[in-house]
């Protein structure tokens, strides 16, 4: 008979608590998925690299028309509270300062990954998928591609598009700011 062990889940409130309490500090490299903490890998020059890239591209190309919202968190529901590389949020005057941004803000959410690739597609884009997030882009390092993946449903995501270099694509709700593969990848 194997071992069963007990796992405590915390709420998006218990886990700031922990903040607040100095238990978790700005220091520890977490995120909270369903309920459970978990560490984050660390960056590496690669993955900072290609992140800066995009931040930077996105504040050329859409200037004030979007909040961008690199490494920072989003509250997804009651249990997840993930920090994706950039997250492209509808203006507000406060800029998030009165809460973290939730499904509704979210215009598009990029995930960047080298050593992530699996659990990124696994885990973090079905719960974007779960929490109606309209559109996520996984940048794939290793492969040299983009995932796009739009049409959110309890089942994942229904559209499902991968672009390679030589290839443009766009963001949903910016239709007309065309971004080339090349571009994102360097």
């Amino acid at each position: 008979m194997p071992l069963q062990l007990l796992r405590r889940k915390f709420t998006v409130k218990q886990y700031h608590q922990m903040v607040e309490a100095g238990i978790l500090t700005e220091n520890d490299r977490v995120e909270l998925i369903k309920g459970e903490i978990v560490e984050m890998t660390p960056i590496g020059r690669r993955h900072a690299a290609y992140v800066a890239r995009f931040v930077q591209l996105l504040i050329i190309r859409l200037g004030q028309r979007a909040i961008i919202w690199p490494q920072n968190p989003i509250e997804l529901d009651d249990t997840s509270e993930p920090q994706p590389d950039v997250t492209l949020l509808q203006p507000r005057t406060d800029f998030y300062e009165s809460g973290h941004p939730q499904p509704q803000d979210i215009l598009l959410i990029i995930e960047v990954a080298d050593t992530t690739v699996e659990s990124d597609r696994e885990i973090k884009i079905p719960l974007y998928a779960e929490n109606g997030i309209i559109e996520v882009w996984l940048v794939d390092i290793n492969e040299q591609c983009i995932e796009v993946y739009r049409e959110p449903s309890p089942n994942g995501y229904q559209n499902i598009q991968r672009f390679v270099r030589g290839q443009n694509l766009s963001i949903l709700a910016f239709p007309e700011i065309i971004i080339s593969v090349d571009e994102v990848l360097g």
